[in-house]
């Protein structure tokens, strides 16, 4: 019998965070994932399922697509997995075969992974503005495109009432995601706190963008080389920067589970 589970992820307060579903013991093909996802209406479901070698294996599902890799939903299936306390577990993702180490450290759940090879993208000058549905912005960094699982280009932009006043281009974006092989647009600014801001443009609704995105939170710690504390939507999220190996945490909370 399927059994589904709700949390919240990276919520600065109870009550807050970035929803996602967690689905145990579910037999069902991609296309009815897809379609439970479709009428679920959460931003992520995660379909934990046990390969023929005992390995267990992470299914993102988004509203409108399947994905390779969902930080968020990953941190809520830890959560889940990991609730009689073991202190490390090892999964792998559906699509991409990639490992993922789950730790369990003074009761807080961190995900543990590498930095990953990215599409070769010669971006245009023109590109942000176009994207950004800004033409003409001008950004405070170079644009880049950063990966821990699933690649995200990286726009850096002034500060937090530009990044708070953009509206982009979400076709475009789509379009352009779709053919280069990149996860969509991630816009971030650098705060006076010495944390950083960011928004995910993902989706073609602008009522979907996403609150929490630790995939991005990944990238930018592989892109900058250090620490990172995101804040993002009502979210925060941290991703701690090693030599090889990105540590992404926040905190969760069990909503309801049937």
């Amino acid at each position: 019998m399927r059994v589904v589970h709700e949390l919240l992820c990276f919520g600065t307060a109870a009550g807050g965070g970035n929803a996602a579903l967690v689905i145990q013991q579910d037999q069902s093909s991609a296309e009815q994932r897809q379609r439970f996802a479709r009428e679920q209406g959460r931003p992520a479901c995660v379909f934990i399922d046990a390969a023929e070698d005992g390995a267990i294996v992470l299914d993102y599902f988004y509203p409108h697509t399947r994905s390779p890799l969902c930080l968020h939903a990953t941190l809520a299936a830890a959560r889940v997995l990991m609730s009689q306390q073991r202190p490390e577990l090892t999964v792998r993702t559906a699509m991409r075969d990639q490992p993922l180490r789950l730790l369990l450290k003074d009761g807080e759940v961190f995900i543990a992974l590498s930095p990953q090879a990215v599409p070769a993208v010669v971006i245009a000058p023109e590109l942000p503005g176009q994207l950004l549905a800004a033409p003409g912005i001008a950004l405070a960094s170079a644009p880049t495109i950063a990966s821990v699982g699933s690649p995200k280009l990286l726009l850096e932009v002034a500060d937090s009432a530009t990044l708070l006043a953009l509206t982009p281009d979400l076709a475009r974006i789509a379009d352009w995601g779709r053919q280069h092989g990149v996860s969509g647009v991630y816009a971030w600014c650098r705060r006076s706190d010495g944390a950083l801001a960011g928004r995910n443009f993902n989706h073609l609704d602008p009522a979907a963008e996403d609150g929490a995105t630790g995939v991005a939170a990944g990238a930018l710690a592989v892109h900058l080389q250090a620490d990172v504390v995101l804040h993002q939507s009502n979210c925060l999220l941290r991703a701690v920067h090693g030599d090889e190996t990105i540590l992404i945490s926040g905190k969760t909370e069990l909503r309801s589970a049937t």
